[in-house]
């Protein structure tokens, strides 16, 4: 039986760079000889990402809870899926998170344990990398403030919240430096964690946040 590929996350506030870095990442893999694949939530395609899409573009208007269950909805429906191409030895680099959406939503006031509840038993990632930006940093970059929540006090707020969910599996990348640089830590770290998978491999779970419970 093959190896299960790697659940690569990486999560970060507004424009840290992590669709670039993303889309570097996989390609890289892939011409290193790793099959991967990238994932991006929300999946704007489904149903619920279209109410989403809407929603984060100001075409509608949803209460604060109603849009984090339509995030963590989006995530579950794609859980199967994700489970079938892991296990086939494939690695998942995925752009955003159960993390990003329980930082946003209690950043915008919600109940923390609240907003992860929802999310709890989803599949746990093998790693997290955090692309750190200073908001300052964020505001210089282009295309800031086009979607809802790309507003300064709220990013603010998001990255405190990030704070209080990270736990070992997180690595912080300096997302200052040039596309490059972040490139290159980014490689360093998860040419790290493959070589740690292969000496020390773990079974694939269903169990994010269940251990906090």
């Amino acid at each position: 039986m093959a190896q299960r590929g790697l659940l690569i996350v990486v999560e970060g506030c507004d424009r840290s760079g992590k669709s670039t870095q993303c889309d570097n990442l996989v390609k890289r893999l892939l011409g290193n000889g790793v099959d991967s694949e990238l994932v991006k939530f929300p999946d704007r395609t489904t149903q619920t990402g279209k109410m989403i899409d809407s929603y984060l573009q100001q075409k509608s208007e949803l209460d604060d809870h109603a849009i984090h269950l339509l995030f963590s909805a989006n995530r579950w429906e794609a859980m199967k899926t994700l489970e079938e191409k892991l296990n086939s030895g494939k690695t998942l680099i995925v752009d955003r998170y159960a993390f990003s959406g329980v930082a946003f939503s209690s950043a915008k006031g919600l109940d923390l344990e609240w907003c992860r509840n929802p999310d709890i038993g989803l599949l746990t990632p093998d790693i997290v990398l955090f692309l750190d930006l200073p908001i300052d940093e964020a505001e210089k970059r282009g295309g800031f403030g086009d979607e809802r929540y790309e507003k300064r006090e709220l990013q603010m707020k998001v990255r405190d919240e990030f704070m209080k969910l990270k736990d070992d599996t997180w690595k912080f990348i300096d997302a200052c430096q040039s596309k490059e640089s972040v490139e290159r830590d980014i490689w360093e770290t998860i040419e790290t964690a493959r070589k740690h998978f292969r000496d020390n491999t773990q079974e694939l779970t269903f169990s994010l946040w269940k251990k906090e419970m």
